[in-house]
């Protein structure tokens, strides 16, 4: 869920309005809460990688990052150039010296023998990565700004738009939850499932679950992937994997 105390806030000027969040501070309180959950991610057999946008060492790793990072605006720019950081020191934590990184269209294409998921938002990039023997599939998403409710019927079916009371507090802290959870096990199940993958977010049904939501394709009810979701400074950060079993 959201958590409402890692939003950062500039110093209120008497008669100015309210107080704008901090995109730099929400964006460290993001950093330290995904970095936090590195010893659980290793648990489960994953490897971690973190970068923010601005780092000197977020650069291209062969010709073919120059020619795809040279052709973007420099937002998108700068977020795909810390997304293949990020994924080349995930790969390292999992013992693979990674270079450049291909891609299918917008799809990262992780090296032979390793599964790995790439997210970014609010100027930080997250990697997952593991070996292949050990997830058949991995899907990850941070989220650091928030999901207006008259989007939720983009996101859940009317099955489980029942459940979110537009009128509750932490009502739009729930939407982005969901969203997030739905975008990890939506990369998860494009590998898993390959053509048989839903095409859109509302292709999918999930419930919740301690620490998450357990997700499906509603045509395929019984592939299951459980999602973790976790608070990260204002947003949260979700990720999915199938075992090798």
């Amino acid at each position: 869920m959201r958590d409402a105390a890692g939003r950062g806030e500039t110093d209120h000027v008497p008669g100015a309005g309210p107080a704008r969040p901090d995109p730099a501070s929400g964006r460290a309180g993001a950093e330290h809460a995904v970095l936090l959950l590195r010893p659980a991610l290793r648990a489960q057999g994953l490897s971690l990688g973190v970068v923010r946008v601005d780092d000197p060492r977020a650069r291209p790793a062969g010709p073919g990052e120059w020619a795809a990072a040279v052709a973007m605006p420099s937002p998108r720019r700068r977020d795909f150039l810390a997304g293949r950081c990020a994924a080349r020191r995930a790969l390292a934590e999992a013992g693979h010296s990674a270079g450049e990184l291909r891609r299918s269209g917008r799809r990262p294409l992780f090296p032979a023998g390793f599964e790995g998921s790439i997210s970014h938002s609010g100027g930080l990039a997250v990697a997952l990565a593991a070996p292949g023997g050990r997830v058949r599939a991995l899907g990850c998403d941070l989220e650091l700004r928030g999901l207006p409710l008259n989007s939720a019927h983009l996101v859940l079916g009317p099955d489980e738009r029942t459940g979110l009371d537009p009128t509750a507090a932490d009502a739009e802290s729930r939407l982005l939850a969901v969203f997030s959870a739905k975008e990890a096990a939506f990369k998860a199940f494009s590998t898993l499932l390959g053509g048989e993958a839903p095409a859109t977010l509302l292709g999918m049904a999930t419930s919740p679950v301690p620490g998450g939501f357990r997700a499906w394709p509603r045509g395929l009810p019984g592939h299951v992937i459980d999602v973790r979701v976790r608070p990260a400074g204002p947003g949260v950060f979700s990720w999915a994997f199938a075992p090798v079993v």
